[in-house]
């Protein structure tokens, strides 16, 4: 098994691509990773694609931290960490990976409207899995729906995969708590962090699995 692998950005550039579809919450989660860089110290640069959203489509955000960083666009194959909240969209955008990047991905599939009109097949978990070893094998599986069904709030599947992220990061836990009180309204932050610390735990088994 592949041993985890801890990132630390105060020594590193740093480039995420948070890949979803619409009503996830990616650019969400995109917003609380800026700020946290900008907490950090770091310079932050961020853009973000919208398809068609409204409709299930595929939602991209470039977010680079870094001690200068020029463009917000993660040039190919440089994303050291792939946050995908869609399973699909995890092989979509696998390419825009380093090689032994970080793959993190919700085990998680909405269907496309190709999928759901019945041209293609949606891909199976073991091809979604094989299209990803190939550029990592640093690839981590997070069922953050089930996670937030569990936890009775189903819109902080996001923040369930943020917490996930967190046990990748050499960064402490408070920057990450207090930048999601900041961000989030008054009234789910106390869910949000129940999801945060969910999220992380699960990934600390996870991780401890592949020891």
């Amino acid at each position: 098994m592949t041993t985890p692998k801890l990132i630390n950005p105060l020594q590193q550039p740093v480039n995420i691509l948070l890949v979803g579809v619409g009503g996830q919450g990616t650019i969400l989660a995109s917003n609380v990773l800026a700020e946290l860089g900008l907490r950090l110290g770091l310079d932050v640069k961020q853009a973000e694609i919208h398809g068609m959203s409204q409709r299930g489509g595929s939602v991209v955000s470039h977010l680079r931290w870094g001690e200068k960083v020029f463009s917000p666009i993660i040039p190919p194959s440089e994303a050291d960490i792939l946050l995908a909240f869609e399973k699909l969209e995890a092989a979509r955008f696998s390419n825009h990976m380093r090689l032994g990047g970080i793959a993190l991905v919700n085990d998680h599939n909405i269907n496309p409207m190709t999928v759901s009109a019945g041209l293609v097949e949606y891909p199976d978990h073991a091809q979604i899995q094989g299209i990803l070893n190939r550029v990592t094998d640093y690839i981590y599986w997070i069922n953050g729906l089930k996670i937030a069904e569990e936890l009775g709030n189903t819109r902080t599947a996001n923040v369930v995969l943020l917490g996930a992220l967190s046990a990748l990061m050499a960064i402490d836990l408070t920057d990450w708590i207090t930048v999601i009180q900041a961000r989030l309204p008054a009234k789910v932050v106390e869910v949000n962090l129940k999801a945060f610390q969910a999220g992380r735990q699960a990934l600390i088994a996870k991780a401890l699995e592949k020891l």
